[in-house]
Order: C-alpha cells, then structure tokens, then sequence
C-alpha cells in the first residue's frame, strides 16, 4: 500500500470505529464495502467513509454511481482522492 491508502485505511478504521486493528488480509485491492471486504464494513459505513474523505480532502463524490465505484477499494478511493482533492466546491 502507498501512503494516501493506508491514510484513507486509518481513516476508515476510525470512522467506522473498526475494532482489534486492520485485518491481514486487508490488502489494496481488497472490496472495502460489502460482505467480502475484510474490514465488515456495510452501506451505511459507506455513507460515514463519503462524508468524511469529502471533508477531509475537500473533493465532491457527487452521485451514487460514482460512489460505488470510487469505494470498490482503498486503490480506486486513493486514485479518485488523488485526481480531485482540492476542487469540491
């Protein structure tokens, strides 16, 4: 993992208040959201993670497309913060 990912990881963990540490399996590539992510994170936890990358990074996730795909895992959350933060409005 860069650092932006094991950032992005940290904040997840703190948000969704994820209990005994990041699991080893948790890898880059790993599903963040869903029954497959190893991390047990759900949608709601998906709401959590948007609002706070947003205001963090002062970036705009604008749709739930959009969402969906930036949250498939910590790569594509740290690609979508790396081209857009700073320019949210």
């Amino acid at each position: 993992m860069n650092e932006l990912e094991e950032e992005l990881l940290a904040l997840i963990c703190e948000v969704c208040k994820i209990q005994g540490g990041v699991p080893e399996e948790m890898s880059a590539s790993s599903p963040l959201i869903g029954p497959e992510s190893p991390l047990g994170t759900d949608s709601l936890d998906a709401v959590e993670i948007v609002f706070t990358v947003q205001n963090r990074y002062k970036l705009r996730i604008d749709s739930e497309e959009t969402s969906r795909k930036v949250l498939q895992s910590l790569t594509t959350l740290a690609d979508f913060v790396s081209a857009h933060r700073g320019d949210g409005g």
